[in-house]
């Protein structure tokens, strides 16, 4: 393997990274600007240990959700993959994307590969569909948040997102229109955008090629009725998980009673706060927070610092255990599974 003799980042990756930084470093001043931050460390202070245990059950319970999904997703790549092996890819991921944003979608890939002996290409197609799967997810739970939210979802410092669902509903319908024609058609759909997009720059067109492939290879893995049912039923798992999981953030911090949050709330500030982790800042710091904060104080009359206390507590719960998880199995990978390294698993130079 010749990538031990490359840079781990090349300049454009530092560049990109510094810029990431800088766009967290913005938002967190958002996020706590005027805020007392005492009161909010207050608020924290007083979480519930019992709380803070289930919070990381349904937080895991999602991971392993999202590990039989892609289980399901990979089944005729290999129907006897190891669901462990692929939990632990996917907390890798979540650890490698806290660090730098949209490695962990390499790393897991990479893990998986190693260990299941697949090819790489192979398994970040299913990657790539998995994301693919998830911005629908994440749109339509979006869109659903208007409808259930009692009150005028779209007013003060949140009219923003009434654009943002508009233009959600018409890229989750375009979305839909693409993949069906690129199931249905797939060298034929690729190769007419490709070529289209090559009028204006091959360079473009180069990288779209090579994408359309992954995700070629990623959709052609669903062969079955079988394996598309689990698919759906995985991912409305995945997505109850995180909704439980900010349901018992609300626990934690008391906000079930002071405020009389439940699921119904628990599903509109996960929905709503998902927009701040697909911005490209590591690990969602301070877009989420930002975002989140204002959600509860606009939809939920949450004070600005319980709000931002919740953000912290709960981004801050997860980011940890990530981490921590991500670190295991990265232990895990490189001593009990032979030929897997470390510096494979990280490596993105190659990919």
């Amino acid at each position: 393997m010749t990538s031990a003799k490359k840079k781990f980042f090349s300049p454009r990756d530092i560049i990109v990274y510094v810029l990431s930084l800088g766009l967290a470093a913005l938002f967190l001043y958002w996020a706590f600007k005027g805020v007392d931050t005492t009161q909010l460390w207050g608020f924290i202070k007083g979480a519930s240990p019992w709380w803070i245990i289930t919070l990381i059950v349904f937080q895991m319970a999602a991971h392993w959700f999202r590990a039989l999904r892609w289980k399901a997703i990979m089944e005729s790549l290999k129907p006897d993959v190891s669901s462990f092996n692929l939990f632990g890819a996917v907390l890798i991921g979540y650890g490698l994307n806290n660090i730098v944003p949209r490695l962990g979608e390499i790393g897991r890939a990479v893990a998986v590969g190693k260990s299941e002996n697949l090819s790489k290409t192979s398994i970040l197609g299913t990657v790539i569909v998995e994301r693919i799967i998830d911005i629908l997810l994440f749109a339509f739970a979006v869109i659903l948040s208007g409808w259930i939210y009692e009150g005028d979802i779209y007013s003060g410092e949140l009219s923003w997102l009434k654009l943002t669902i508009t233009l959600g509903t018409g890229g989750f319908l375009a979305l839909i229109v693409f993949v069906v024609l690129l199931i249905r058609y797939k060298e034929r759909f690729s190769g007419f955008i490709t070529s289209l997009i090559g009028k204006f720059s091959p360079k473009i067109s180069s990288k779209l090629e090579e994408i359309f492939h992954k995700m070629i290879i990623g959709f052609s893995t669903l062969k079955t009725t079988k394996s598309y049912i689990k698919t759906i039923i995985y991912s409305v798992l995945i997505m109850l998980g995180y909704a439980a999981t900010s349901w018992a953030g609300f626990y934690a911090l008391g906000l079930d009673t002071s405020y009389s949050l439940g699921l119904s709330a628990a599903w509109i500030i996960m929905s709503i706060s998902s927009i701040g982790v697909i911005i490209p800042t590591p690990g969602g710091i301070g877009s989420y927070h930002t975002i989140t904060k204002t959600a509860m104080l606009m939809l939920y009359g949450c004070p600005e610092a319980l709000g931002l206390a919740y953000a912290t507590f709960l981004h801050g719960v997860t980011y940890i255990l990530h981490l921590l998880a991500a670190i295991i199995f990265l232990i895990y990978f490189k001593f009990r599974l032979p030929g897997v390294h470390t510096e494979d698993i990280i490596d993105i130079e190659e990919d």
